[in-house]
Order: C-alpha cells, then sequence, then structure tokens
C-alpha cells in the first residue's frame, strides 16, 4: 500500500508517516516495480500501534523505545505520565479558578483585571502582612471575588489574616454564606471552625441558622465558638454548651460573660440560673469547676441566682463558700 492510501485509511498525514520515516520509527519494508516504498500489513499495524501509545502522551522517542527496546518496562513510564497529567490537571484547574474569579469581579477594563490578579496573588502570598493587606483593600483597589476570601478564609492559620479575611467576607454581604455552609461539612475540624467564625460575623438569620447546626457538630472546638456566636445573638439554645465550658474551664470567662448577656432576659435568667444551680449539685464536679460555676452565678438577675448564693455561702468548700459571700455582698451593695 502506497504512502497516500495509507494516509486516507489510517487517518495520519503522509507529512507525519514521512516523519515516522526519518526518524526510523515506521519505515515502509516493501517496494513496488517502480522503486516506490510500499506498506505492508505488518508496517501498517506498526503505525496503529505507534498512534495507540501517542495518544497516551508518550513522545516519539518514547513510543519507538517501547516498540523496541526488549527490555523496555512500561510501568515506571505509564507512573510518570499519571503524574504529568495529574499536574497538568491542576495547572488547568487553577487557571479556570482563576479566570472565574476574575469573571465573577465583573472587571470594566483591563485595568480592573490586573488589580483582581494582583489583589488574587497577594491573597495566595507567603507573606502574612501582604495577606492581611490584600484582604483589608477588598473593595478599595478591586473587589476580591467572594469565593478568594471564603476559600483564604477557610485555610489562613495567621490570627491577624484570619480576622481581616472574616472582615473582608463580612463586609460582602451574605453572598458567602453557601461557600461558608459548605467547610461545615469539611471532614477537618480546623476548617469547620474557621467556617464558624466566618459565619458569626455575618448578622442575618441565615447565618445563624448555620451556627445552629454546628452545635451539634462533633468536635467540641467548632460547637463552643458557635455557643459563643448564639449567644451574641440572643439564642438560648447556646446555654448548656456554655455551663460545659465553664465547668470544663475552656474560655470559661467568655462564656460566663456570654451567659450573662443572655440572662439579660428576664424569660432566660431563671433559666439560666437553675442550669448553673442543677451542675453545682453534681458531687463529681471538681472544686475548681463549682467555684467557675458560683462566679459566672454573680451576674444572672433574679431571685434563684441569689438564693443559690445564699446556700452556698454556706458550703463545705471553703473556696466556694467565700467566693458566694463575696458575690452576695456586691450583689446588696447594687
Amino acid at each position: 500500500m502506497l504512502i497516500g492510501d495509507v494516509a486516507r485509511r489510517s487517518g495520519v498525514s503522509a507529512r507525519m508517516l514521512r516523519h515516522y520515516d526519518s526518524l526510523g520509527l515506521v519505515r515502509p519494508t516493501g517496494r513496488t516495480e517502480a522503486g516506490y516504498r510500499e506498506y505492508s500489513g505488518e508496517d501498517i499495524r506498526r503505525i496503529f500501534h505507534v498512534e495507540s501509545l501517542r495518544s497516551l502522551g508518550l513522545s516519539l522517542h518514547e513510543v519507538g523505545r517501547a516498540l523496541d527496546d526488549p527490555g523496555f518496562t512500561p510501568s515506571e513510564l505509564v507512573d510518570d505520565l499519571i503524574r504529568q497529567t495529574r499536574e497538568r490537571i491542576a495547572s488547568e484547574t487553577e487557571l479556570l479558578t482563576r479566570l472565574r474569579r476574575i469573571g465573577a469581579a465583573e472587571p470594566a477594563d483591563w485595568e480592573d483585571v490586573l488589580r483582581t490578579v494582583a489583589l488574587l496573588q497577594a491573597l495566595g502570598s507567603e507573606s502574612a502582612g501582604k495577606r492581611q493587606r490584600a484582604a483589608l483593600s477588598s473593595g478599595e483597589e478591586a473587589p476580591v471575588p467572594v469565593e478568594a476570601l471564603v476559600e483564604a478564609a477557610l485555610s489562613e492559620t495567621d490570627p491577624n489574616v484570619a480576622g481581616a479575611l472574616r472582615w473582608a467576607l463580612a463586609r460582602s454581604g451574605d453572598g458567602g454564606l453557601a461557600l461558608l455552609a459548605e467547610g461545615l461539612s469539611s471532614p477537618a475540624a480546623e476548617v469547620r471552625k474557621r467556617a464558624v467564625q466566618s459565619i458569626a460575623e455575618i448578622p442575618n438569620g441565615e447565618a445563624t441558622a448555620l451556627l445552629h447546626d454546628a452545635l451539634t457538630d462533633s468536635d467540641i472546638v467548632v460547637r463552643r465558638y458557635a455557643a459563643l456566636a448564639l449567644a451574641a445573638r440572643g439564642v438560648a439554645d447556646a446555654v448548656p454548651t456554655l455551663i460545659d465550658m465553664i465547668v470544663e474551664g475552656a474560655n470559661d470567662a467568655d462564656a460566663a460573660d456570654a451567659l450573662s448577656a443572655l440572662a439579660s432576659d428576664p424569660a432566660l435568667a431563671d433559666q439560666i440560673a437553675t442550669r448553673l444551680v442543677g451542675c453545682l449539685a453534681h458531687g463529681t464536679i471538681e472544686s475548681s469547676a463549682r467555684r467557675r460555676l458560683t462566679q459566672a452565678l454573680a451576674d444572672i438577675p433574679g431571685i434563684t441566682a441569689s438564693r443559690a448564693l445564699a446556700d452556698l455561702s454556706h458550703d463545705e468548700d471553703r473556696a466556694v463558700a467565700l467566693t458566694a459571700t463575696y458575690i452576695l455582698k456586691l450583689r446588696d451593695a447594687r
């Protein structure tokens, strides 16, 4: 079969077939009476083998080795091709993400595009200072797409940068809530904690509902952050977690302040006092925890808290009794 016929039937151009010939990759083995080179059936099968290997991403040099080297083992080469392909996919995915974010910023001209690109690069900088400045400048030089802010907030480890990112997210409205909600489903507790902290900065009902869901999170730290945020919104369901924080001595001062804020609602004050008294009645609670619970009663108004403090002023634990007596004096002075 002459080169023109082979090209038509194989789909490989005559120019490429000549290139294969020049490289010694596929050389026609026959000759016509007129002296033209002619491809045999075996030659055509080799052409298809070459094309099959090229479709896997092998170079022509690698194809030649694969076909002609008896000692060639494909496993190492295939592993390398897999690695290269993954790197290429990751690079293309990163480019697609960057383009989507620039498009979401709705740039009016190329200057807007360049400013957005600069901010996105700054958000990914190794310098915490650059990341913080990028977050704080969001919306001034150019808008940083919400998706980029959420991704940065969920991965940021520097507390100052994280605070700036949460501020920028809150300033951008509630457009990032859906993405932050996805963060609450992350298998990593640290990511879920960051999601709760960011959601806490967004003051609307949808954010409150997400924080309420986080009260049942499997990670205790996530639950604590959610409880503190919900208490600031007047949600009574945060009370049990806040009391547990006082018992365990985990951010107990913040938890006591949160209970005090909730207790400004007369309907909740007695409920909170009753729960605190109930915890104090458990014989298994350590002395230090009982003192913290007694201190938490100090800012809970109402007769229930006052009666509990009066009883505690005679407690067998001298430290608890002295704490309750001191608090009663302060309450009387008020």
